[in-house]
């Protein structure tokens, strides 16, 4: 018989090897994302002049409409579901819901809520940081 405990000094061994080299992978994986994050802002930059065309309100209300809209609609159906899950006559039909349908659901609610977040929040900063008040301007201008 063989001595068990050599083969476990190997086996840690290369899990510790296994270890350094994911490491190693995670650093210059790391590494390739800042560069791609880099290289996107560099591009974004050289092509901002034409998106800002779609930086109008022609544009921008509407897509904002719609995204509440779509989260308005998808938070009602989900309420009429859970009410007629609810309801006593459904009671004798009703079956546990997994563990998938149960986090797509609550994905989807907080998608929902974050969605109508973002949009609030766009809608209270955008006039502070695109339209800045007269006064400001011209504090802006006597400053120059």
């Amino acid at each position: 018989m063989q001595n068990p405990k050599g083969i476990g000094v190997l086996s840690g061994a290369s899990v510790v090897l296994a270890l350094l080299q994911s490491l190693c992978t995670a650093i210059l994986t790391l590494n390739a994302v800042r560069v791609a994050i880099g290289l996107t802002a560099l591009g974004a930059s050289a092509i901002y002049a034409p998106l800002l065309q779609f930086h109008q309100d022609a544009i921008r209300i509407p897509m904002l409409v719609i995204a509440v809209a779509g989260s308005v609609i998808n938070l009602a159906v989900l309420a009429w579901i859970w009410y007629l899950r609810s309801r006593p006559s459904a009671q004798w039909r009703r079956k546990e819901l997994s563990e998938k349908q149960k986090s797509s659901e609550r994905l989807q609610v907080a998608m929902a809520v974050l969605t109508l977040a973002l949009v609030g929040l766009e809608m209270w900063a955008h006039p502070i940081v695109n339209h800045p008040k007269p006064a400001v301007q011209a504090v802006q201008s006597s400053a120059s």
